[in-house]
């Protein structure tokens, strides 16, 4: 076999690998200053919302008197079904 042979393949393995590498390395550069170019566009014209706290609802104010009468009518309604 001829030694230029295999020399001329291990030149054109190189510069394609080395093709390569450099195509990926300017595409992942390339990606990283996309990502915060546009990551400063975006939120400049698109801002993320605020979530807004609402106010806790007013409780309705219990009369426990009125409670306790509506109980005791209830017990007592339901020991004359009972009886």
């Amino acid at each position: 076999m001829n030694i230029t042979l295999l020399e001329n393949g291990l030149f054109v393995m190189i510069i394609g690998m080395g093709t390569v590498f450099t195509f990926l390395t300017l595409m992942v550069l390339t990606m990283y200053v996309n990502s915060i170019v546009l990551k400063n566009i975006i939120n400049k014209y698109f801002p993320e919302e605020v979530p807004v706290e609402k106010a806790a609802a007013k409780k309705a104010e219990s009369n426990d008197s009125e409670v306790a009468a509506a109980v005791a009518c209830a017990i007592k309604k339901a020991g004359k079904a009972a009886a």
